[in-house]
């Protein structure tokens, strides 16, 4: 998955892709431990999409936060 389609998402649309992408991440490590798996590259790109979700969720956070701070710095 493209980084610019993750950061399309919303914080709630973004867990529950972490979530689809951890069971698929299991479901690939189920099958590779079988010797069913085809292709074993699929299991390091699932990580790595795990890994740009959770990157954005941090920076989708961080940003809110900031301007949350910035907010109530302003009324103070």
């Amino acid at each position: 998955m493209k980084t610019s389609e993750i950061r399309a998402l919303s914080i709630d649309e973004l867990k529950q892709k972490e979530m689809d992408f951890r069971k698929e991440l299991f479901n690939l490590k189920i099958q590779l431990s079988k010797g069913e798996l085809e292709n074993n590259m699929r299991v390091r790109a699932v990580r790595k999409d795990i890994a740009k979700v959770l990157t954005i969720i941090t920076e989708k956070e961080r940003a809110a936060a900031g301007e949350a701070a910035k907010r109530g710095a302003g009324n103070a």
